[in-house]
């Protein structure tokens, strides 16, 4: 199955949504975000980082002939591949990089063998878009590490904002807090903070802001079509749209700095554990 890899001149970005707690449309907004991009004209690609409980295939409908443990199985045999071929193509041009079928698969995948995966991906693609597992793991650690962008998804739920202080706080020690933007989803859901202060408290006054359409939301997922998709037009869609021409913006690229990865793969976490003389 395994391609010849193809020249490729591309530097694209890697954009890792993350989130500190479930059950806050964090892979609502990578799928959508991924469609929103494509549709700027932009070759994208979206990665489904949570290796164990992946939903980004059920999200977009799609059943992957291949899914990113094929390809690591294919390196353990030796095998010089492009990751391309075994990306699974959505209806909007978006390239799909799903998840292993079962959750014990998560073991064969290595940070070092994700992170030299998503710079190929890079090479190929304008945009990067990965849907992290949650919290603070091992592997989302070093996705945020080559991570051009990180966007943060919270809601107005008080052990979501505790979680999402907590992760910004360890963001920060590991040097990380300045590639950060907060996603403040269900904003104008009932809440003792109003969305613009809690943003506030967490350090982020520009934060994005997506409505609260509960219904609309949890039919896009059930049956697998993308807001931008269906409903283009929704208050959703429309937040996220702005979102992706903001991440996108020739201002945000020149801020961020081109990354050509590091020879060193041991675990970010060291940077936190001090060292004796």
């Amino acid at each position: 199955m395994a391609e010849q890899p193809s020249i490729n001149s591309k530097q694209g970005q890697i954009i890792a949504v993350s989130g500190a707690k479930g059950g806050i449309g964090k892979t609502l907004l990578s799928v959508n975000l991924a469609v929103a991009l494509n549709k700027k004209n932009m070759d994208v690609c979206i990665v489904d980082g949570d290796l164990q409980f992946g939903d980004v295939s059920l999200a977009m409908d799609i059943q992957p002939s291949f899914t990113i443990k094929d390809i690591v199985e294919e390196i353990g045999r030796g095998q010089e591949i492009s990751v391309s071929g075994y990306l699974s193509s959505h209806i909007s041009g978006v390239k799909v990089l799903s998840s292993p079928e079962k959750p014990e698969y998560a073991d064969l995948i290595t940070n070092e063998l994700l992170v030299n995966i998503l710079d190929q991906l890079r090479s190929q693609y304008d945009y990067v878009v990965i849907d992290t597992c949650l919290g603070f793991q091992d592997e989302t650690a070093e996705i945020m590490e080559i991570a051009d962008q990180i966007l943060i998804v919270t809601t107005l739920e008080m052990t979501s904002l505790k979680n999402t202080k907590l992760m910004l706080e360890t963001m920060e020690q590991l040097g990380m807090r300045e590639k950060a933007k907060l996603a403040v989803n269900r904003y104008n859901m009932e809440s003792l903070l109003k969305a613009e202060e809690a943003a506030e408290m967490l350090g982020n006054k520009n934060a994005y802001y997506i409505p609260n359409n509960f219904k609309l939301a949890s039919q896009s997922i059930n049956i697998g079509v993308p807001l931008t998709v269906e409903h283009s037009k929704s208050d959703i869609a429309k937040a996220v749209f702005k979102m992706a021409g903001d991440l996108s913006s020739p201002d945000e690229k020149k801020k961020t700095e081109i990354k050509q990865g590091s020879g060193n793969k041991s675990s970010i976490f060291t940077k936190l554990i001090p060292t004796g003389n």
